[in-house]
């Protein structure tokens, strides 16, 4: 029996505004933490002056080119794209009393190009990126006042679109806090854990207000958190190695916890004790932090393992944390291991803790892409990779897991997150830019364009059984 997806499901793709728009200084927009990351997450905190020069400055262009974009998104059949909306562009330093209004039009006319297509925008408040205004002056989200900063912009930008956005999303990959302080919550330089989990706890209570906000004005709409599905087998079955995966992978399911059940789970308490770690957390706070998302969406790119003791065991730093590779698994150019089970496995799982509705919002392969003599790109491997996880993905909507949709990450190559390049291609459609910023950013279809296409418009009948 050839097994669909449900109907209405929504497919599509997923993107950023740090690693799409360019554009990073005009119409009005402020300067943000990603343009002060030339190098990307893993490279250093650069001040921004005049004659400095980024990929991410240009990135692919999609602020002057979204259309053209928009209408290859609608050839595939897209029914959703994911994208964020950059905060420096709505209040450029995060703190003005008024918004930009040439930010907020530039969004509107975006919004508008997706409803003329039929697709429905999914909108990441903060993805990747904050005003460095709040890093300066406030220290990040060590500051109570950015609560309320991000509480003004997210209610901003509900009130401007409550027409043309029905589906939301607070923090973008929130537990990479943990493994990139600047990147997650605005932290310059080394930070304690006790630093770090203050600030994360801001911005847990600013998600909930957020929430709350939403509810409110549009009561419509659907809002949810968004995790970084960094799930950990442990290395052996060993029980002391069984129960250290299971730490390891508390480590960032607590965010889901906060976001879901509206509390600190009890089992944080015992890690806050024995790393010295005490938080302000004020009964305010905790009546806040009841208003729970409406679903949960993640990013799934690849496993790990965990165990006891890692010193016996080589690890590496695949994209934002550092794993022991599966001795089962195959590997990606870049190291990251080939996973589509683990996929099946993370949603049931979050499923079964969460009891809400899911949404996989990233996933996808990132390769060296290589036109042939006569322009075209043969990307099987990317084909393969998909196909895999999507029989997983359908596997695990017959184990009963309710899923809204799926959006694969970079269905337009775009500047890559972690490192800054483009030669780490995730998309359907090739970019024509290298890694160095030449090229003449034209678009064109890879083999896999037609292929998940395909996918969309069979409502996952073409996938193999």
């Amino acid at each position: 029996m050839q097994m669909r997806f449900p109907e209405g499901f929504l497919w599509g793709g997923s993107i950023a505004a740090n690693q799409v728009e360019g554009a990073w200084n005009e119409g009005g927009k402020g300067v943000s933490t990603s343009d002060l990351q030339p190098q990307g997450i893993h490279g250093n905190v650069v001040e921004r002056d005049a004659n400095s020069t980024g990929i991410k400055d240009v990135a692919i262009d999609f602020y002057h080119r979204y259309p053209q974009d928009i209408q290859l998104f609608a050839e595939m059949g897209f029914k959703v794209l994911r994208t964020s909306i950059a905060w420096t562009r709505i209040y450029p330093n995060g703190d003005e009393d008024e918004p930009n209004e040439e930010g907020l039009a530039f969004y509107d006319r975006l919004f508008d190009e997706m409803a003329h297509y039929g697709i429905q925008p999914l909108i990441t408040l903060s993805h990747y990126e904050m005003p460095y205004g709040l890093v300066k002056n406030y220290d990040g989200w060590s500051s109570r006042k950015v609560i309320d900063l991000f509480e003004r912009y997210a209610r901003t930008v509900f009130t401007r679109y409550r027409d043309k956005v029905k589906y939301w999303l607070t923090f973008n990959e929130i537990n990479m806090a943990l493994h990139a302080p600047f990147t997650g919550v605005g932290l310059a330089g080394e930070r304690s854990k006790q630093e770090i989990y203050q600030a994360i706890h801001h911005q847990l209570v600013a998600s909930a207000r957020a929430v709350k906000a939403c509810h409110e004005i549009i009561p419509d709409a659907k809002i949810g958190s968004m995790l970084l599905g960094g799930i950990r087998y442990p290395i052996t079955c060993k029980p002391e190695d069984v129960l250290k995966s299971q730490r390891v992978n508390r480590d960032w399911l607590f965010f889901g916890d906060v976001q879901a059940r509206g509390a600190y789970p009890a089992w944080i308490g015992r890690f806050f004790r024995e790393n010295n770690i005490s938080l302000n957390i004020t009964g305010q706070d905790e009546l806040e932090l009841q208003e729970t998302v409406d679903f949960i969406s993640f990013s799934y790119y690849m496993s790990g393992c965990a165990a006891a003791q890692p010193e016996l065991y080589q690890s590496s730093r695949t994209n934002i944390m550092r794993m022991i590779p599966n001795p089962h698994l195959e590997s990606s150019e870049w190291g990251w291991q080939i996973d589509p089970q683990g996929l099946r496995f993370l949603l049931n799982e979050l499923h079964d803790r969460y009891q809400k509705p899911l949404f996989i919002v990233e996933n996808g392969l990132g390769a060296k892409d290589v036109p042939a003599a006569d322009g075209s790109i043969e990307d099987d491997y990317r084909i393969q990779y998909l196909q895999a996880h999507l029989v997983q993905v359908r596997e695990a909507i017959e184990d009963g897991v309710e899923l809204l949709g799926y959006t694969s990450w970079g269905p337009i190559d775009l500047v890559s997150a972690g490192t800054a390049q483009m030669s780490k291609r995730y998309g359907f459609i090739y970019v024509d830019r290298d890694d160095a910023g030449n090229g003449t950013l034209a678009r064109r279809r890879k083999k896999s364009f037609f292929w998940y296409r395909d996918v969309i418009s069979s409502n996952g009948a073409t996938l193999a059984p």
